[in-house]
């Protein structure tokens, strides 16, 4: 699912107009957003979180030409699922066209 997706996605379950679930989608990316980067946990129950967390530098190797990269410290975002999106996933095991 892309962006343009989601927002028609968005639409047709809240039965606004494609340009006002447009709205609602972006200001939900910029409010994660603004509270990842002031260092903020956002926590949507049944669904997960997302948190900041810091990473060392380290020495990758680019898997085209095998030579190494050193890829710097950092900031990252990560999600965290939460226990009601692991149980409906895992209760679609089986029936999605990705699953093994």
């Amino acid at each position: 699912m892309n962006k343009a997706e989601l927002i028609a996605a968005v639409a047709d379950k809240t039965g606004e107009s494609k340009a006002q679930a447009g709205a609602f989608v972006d200001a939900t990316f910029a409010a994660i957003t603004d509270a990842l980067i002031h260092g903020d946990e956002v926590k949507l129950p049944s669904f997960g979180s997302f948190q900041v967390v810091m990473t060392a530098a380290r020495v990758a190797r680019n898997p085209q030409t095998n030579q190494e990269v050193k890829v710097p410290a950092g900031r990252r975002a990560r999600f965290k699922p939460g226990k009601a999106l692991k149980d409906a996933l895992e209760a679609a095991k089986g029936s999605s066209p990705g699953a093994s």
